[in-house]
């Protein structure tokens, strides 16, 4: 019998995680992360055409053989890493509402998504990655020491009839916030 992977929860994970107040927050995790960090940037990793996992996919009513633009970053405080950030933006969505992301750069995707009034937010899901799933390999590239495994959120922003997936991994730098 093979396995399949977890999917991702609507319940976040118990009360003693120390990642939880992090991930349960719907507010911009930018801002939270700017008002305990001086030092706030983002750092750009991969802004590309590609195709993006089944379920990302399917978050975003893609078909999976489409490509969607890929955004990634991490955010810092100071010169320690503390989120990785993967985006799926459909590219109908690029010829609409969320043209201008393409071009964000070192801008915080949560600036343009918690400021427009228009935006709504679907419900939270989370997942504990472990060294196996791909998003965890991304995240790590930067540590110096990778732990066993990285808690992530993800949830749909949608713009009229536009979603884009955005999805935060949690790195250990952010418990010192």
């Amino acid at each position: 019998m093979r396995h399949l992977p977890l999917l991702w929860q609507p319940r976040p994970p118990a009360a003693h995680c120390p990642y939880r107040p992090w991930l349960v927050d719907r507010g911009s995790l930018t801002h939270r992360i700017q008002m305990r960090c001086s030092a706030f940037s983002v750092r750009g990793l991969r802004l590309m055409l590609g195709r993006p996992g089944r379920d990302e996919a399917a978050s975003v009513n893609l078909n999976p053989r489409n490509f969607a633009l890929l955004r990634e970053v991490h955010l810092y405080c100071g010169e320690t890493p503390v989120v990785f950030a993967h985006s799926v933006i459909p590219r109908a969505g690029l010829r609409g509402p969320w043209q201008a992301l393409s071009k964000l750069g070192s801008k915080p995707l949560g600036a343009t998504l918690f400021t427009n009034p228009k935006v709504r937010r679907e419900p939270l899901q989370f997942k504990k990655l472990n060294r196996r799933h791909e998003l965890y390999r991304r995240a790590c590239r930067i540590l110096n020491e990778r732990p066993a495994h990285l808690w992530a959120r993800r949830s749909v922003f949608v713009l009229g009839r536009y979603p884009i997936l955005v999805t935060e991994v949690f790195l250990p730098g952010i418990l010192d916030l």
